[in-house]
């Protein structure tokens, strides 16, 4: 059964080569007779070693949101084959579309999305053997490969991306992979212009890839791209930052004009909730990661919601500033009373003795004495002192509110005697700790 199928196997090549030949011309016919383009170079005599280089036309899109990017490359791709050797001193170019008669590695690009062979006006491809058997064969392909991205940085992040070039069928007992020219064998990065991105390093590297089939060959080119920031700049972080400033305003107006810190705060408050969710919008949502610039507007939004509470705290404390001068006012009014009242009470008691001293001609030292001693216990002088009064019940409240004002002013770690000092504070303060917040925030996230 094997020698039938053999057999028949070989005459259909046979008369497929003789279809083929009787338009080609007789140098390829000699090299096209008896030719097997089923079997790989050295079939019996080891591995048959493939030399890569790539061009890199250009990188179309990166996207974060889908963690790929998409590429227009020219693979080129050269060994040798002993059946294609022929005399003379010239290479044959031949037209692309002869690549069918002859075998090629089965290349594929690992991690590839979606690739697609340029094919106009022809297939981009290009067939090359040169008098010692050596065939080059290139190809224009555009691919969308996976990239997987770490966006804790962004957009202040590096990301190195891969091309992997590996062997789909022949393992590493029947092809080898290597790089033509080493870390030179990729060209094109240097002239590549990006929209967001510089080409800071790339570099190449041989490996083998490991499945349970075997062990394939496998070659890997690493270019590392760094994203420009300068657009973000403008659009994000600047305008985040003015309306932090712009809520400072309100520092310097009056606690009185309530209509316009309220107008302040609450509009600095929704222009800044608009602007994360703009940004959000654009920026990528996969593996929830939290990126710098996410951080960076919860830390502006967390300033202009606090100048707003700044407000409401000072304005409340300016109350409550205004009730404890009350409760005061009406105390020192109260002991204003007290103090007139025992005026009062001495004075009409000293009248009283003076008129009771009047009849007596000359009433001796010691009676008189007495009779001063006693006469705080006579009618006249038993009236009821105001310190011995209940008190009343508005008195209690007002007692009661301003013991209550002072334990929550002694709880109150940062005392101010004056709720207007609140404003004066702030206005150093919260500058102040913007600017400290800032430098620890772009310190770590360019340095670290």
């Amino acid at each position: 059964i094997h020698i039938c199928v053999r057999s028949l196997l070989e005459s259909s090549l046979l008369n497929a080569e003789v279809k083929e030949g009787e338009i080609l011309p007789p140098t390829i016919q000699r090299l096209m007779k008896g030719y097997n383009k089923y079997l790989r170079p050295f079939f019996d005599n080891g591995p048959v070693t493939v030399g890569m280089s790539l061009d890199i036309a250009s990188i179309d899109t990166i996207s974060e949101i889908n963690m790929d990017y998409t590429a227009t490359i020219f693979l080129r791709q050269r060994w040798t084959d002993e059946r294609l050797v022929f005399e003379g001193n010239k290479s044959l170019s031949l037209d692309g579309r002869l690549v069918e008669l002859l075998w090629v590695p089965d290349t594929f690009i690992v991690d590839s999305k979606k690739s697609f062979l340029h094919d106009i006006t022809v297939e981009n491809r290009l067939i090359r053997i040169f008098p010692n058997g050596t065939v080059l064969y290139a190809l224009r392909i555009t691919t969308t490969v996976a990239c997987n991205m770490d966006l804790t940085k962004y957009p202040m992040d590096k990301q190195t991306c891969t091309l992997q070039l590996e062997s789909w069928g022949y393992n590493i007992n029947d092809v080898m992979f290597y790089w033509t020219r080493g870390n030179e064998s990729v060209s094109g990065l240097d002239t590549l212009q990006l929209a967001q991105y510089t080409v800071e390093d790339h570099y190449t590297s041989v490996s083998e890839a490991i499945y349970e089939t075997g062990h394939y060959p496998k070659l890997v080119f690493h270019f590392e791209l760094k994203r420009s920031i300068l657009y973000f700049i403008l659009e994000t972080y600047v305008p985040s930052s003015l309306l932090v400033v712009l809520s400072w305003v309100s520092f310097w107006i009056s606690l009185s004009s309530v209509p316009a810190r309220i107008c302040i705060g609450v509009t600095t408050v929704l222009t800044m909730t608009t602007l994360m969710m703009g940004a959000r919008t654009s920026l990528p949502n996969a593996n929830c990661f939290i990126k710098a610039i996410d951080v960076y507007l919860g830390i502006c939004f967390s300033f202009i919601f606090g100048a707003l509470i700044e407000y409401a705290v000072a304005h409340f404390c300016t109350l409550t500033y205004t009730d404890s001068h009350m409760i005061m006012y009406g105390h020192h009014m109260h002991d204003f009373d007290d103090e007139m009242n025992g005026i009062v009470t001495t004075i009409s008691t000293h009248s009283r003795a003076k008129r009771r001293k009047e009849p007596a001609a000359t009433p001796p030292p010691a009676p008189t004495s007495t009779e001063l001693t006693v006469s705080p216990s006579s009618p006249s002088g038993s009236e009821p002192k105001p310190e011995a009064s209940p008190p009343e019940p508005t008195n209690w409240c007002l007692t009661v509110l301003a013991t209550l004002r002072k334990v929550l002013r002694s709880i109150n770690c940062c005392h101010v005697e004056n709720p207007h000092h609140i404003d004066n504070y702030s206005r150093v303060t919260f500058p102040l700790s913007f600017v400290m917040v800032n430098l620890l925030y772009w310190t770590y996230y360019l340095y670290f």
